[in-house]
Formats: C-alpha cells, sequence, structure tokens
C-alpha cells in the first residue's frame, strides 16, 4: 500500500451526502438543471396555498402535490416549512422593491408624484395577478419563527425608507398635516387592510379598479396644495 492510500478516503460534500440520503428514501433531488425553477415554483406555489388556507392549513404535502412534487422532495430545497414560509416573505419583499424602484426611477418626479406612485404601486403588489408573497406576510407573520425574522425585517426596512423619504418631504412641503412617521404607518395599514376586502372582480356592478383606489387614496391623505 503506498502513501496516497493510507490516507482516509474524503467524505463527500454535504449537499451530495444529502441527496444520496434523499435519493435512499425514495426522495431523488430533481435534475441539476431543474432546482433553481423548482425551487421558484414552490415559492410561488406555497405563496398560494397559504395565502387560500394559511399557514397552519398548509401542509407540505399540499405543496407538493399542486407542484407535482413527492411529498418529501421539498426537503431537498427547504429544511422545513417555516423556512419555505421565510422564502415566499422574502420573493415578495424583494419583488416590491424592484417594483417601488422602477416606479420611481424618473428623478425629476416631484414629492406629489413619487407619493401617487408609491400607492398605486403598493396596491399592485397586493392585489396584481399573481401576487400572494406580501399579504402571506400579513397573515402569517407571527407564524414565522424568530430566527428567520432578521432578513425579512431588513428588507422591510428598506422598503420603508421609500415610502418615508417620500413623506418628510411632504410633510416638509405642508401637504401632510400628520407626523411623517405616524402617516407612514397609518397609510401603509390601510392599505394592506384592502388584502382583506378588495376584490379585482367584485359581486356588485359598481367596480373600482386599483387606480382609482389609488388616487382616492392619495385624495383622502393629502392636503389640497
Amino acid at each position: 500500500m503506498n502513501e496516497l492510500d493510507s490516507k482516509p478516503a474524503r467524505r463527500a460534500p454535504a449537499k451530495r451526502r444529502a441527496a444520496a440520503a434523499a435519493n435512499a428514501r425514495g426522495l431523488a433531488p430533481p435534475a441539476a438543471a431543474e432546482p433553481t425553477n423548482r425551487r421558484a415554483e414552490l415559492v410561488r406555489v406555497a405563496a398560494r396555498l397559504f395565502r387560500e388556507k394559511g399557514f397552519d392549513g398548509t401542509t407540505t404535502r399540499d405543496i407538493a402535490d399542486a407542484v407535482g412534487m413527492r411529498s418529501g422532495s421539498s426537503y431537498y430545497h427547504f429544511a422545513n416549512k417555516h423556512e419555505l414560509l421565510m422564502a415566499v416573505m422574502e420573493e415578495g419583499l424583494r419583488q416590491g422593491l424592484a417594483r417601488t424602484h422602477a416606479a420611481l426611477a424618473d428623478e425629476t418626479l416631484t414629492a406629489l408624484e413619487r407619493f401617487t406612485r408609491l400607492v398605486r404601486t403598493h396596491y399592485g403588489i397586493l392585489h396584481d395577478t399573481g401576487s400572494d408573497f406580501i399579504p402571506v406576510m400579513l397573515y402569517d407573520w407571527r407564524s414565522l419563527p424568530t430566527q428567520y425574522k432578521r432578513r425579512i425585517i431588513e428588507l422591510k426596512d428598506r422598503y420603508d425608507a421609500i415610502w418615508q423619504r417620500t413623506l418628510d418631504e411632504l410633510h416638509a412641503q405642508g401637504r401632510l398635516r400628520a407626523d411623517a412617521k405616524l402617516a407612514r404607518l397609518m397609510i401603509l395599514g390601510a392599505i394592506n387592510f384592502s388584502a382583506t376586502w378588495y376584490r379585482s372582480k367584485p359581486r356588485s356592478a359598481q367596480r373600482v379598479d386599483l387606480d382609482e383606489l389609488a388616487a382616492q387614496t392619495v385624495a383622502l391623505v393629502l392636503e389640497p396644495p
């Protein structure tokens, strides 16, 4: 036996060992080209089911069945259901930040124009097709364990800061009577609550679309010039 033969064999990387264990249990991971898409699909479907049935009312089997995976395959992507819940909230905030930055990309916008776009964009984040992520955060925040909340709070603080800068400017211009920080909490709280009552296709004929809803919100909040 030579020197190389006498060395102990290296252990396989942790991810490879986990994949082998999953395979032994009949939970083989997706093909190499699929994990990213599968993960995104799990997050999207979980968001829809969490919104429809609640976090506690949704099982990992429900999610796996809706995606067309084996019941334990989600554990290849997420350690547990709480980690999946965190991913749903994180995706919602990342999308919200991206949409908000895009809406405010024009640096010539006035404070009023920025506020108007912030309001309309936030309604869209809550109510546009496929926008289940932030409502889940609103409904199931208490279901997320403390150790998972730090990252979500960091992203939420970044989103709130965008609003706060605009509201501070409106307050300095005399367009906002209330304290700017309190106004932010109240305005976002009111818009967020629309997730419990607004329907894009109401039963009555008197339909209010998101543009009108946003315009009414701005008119309700701001003082006339």
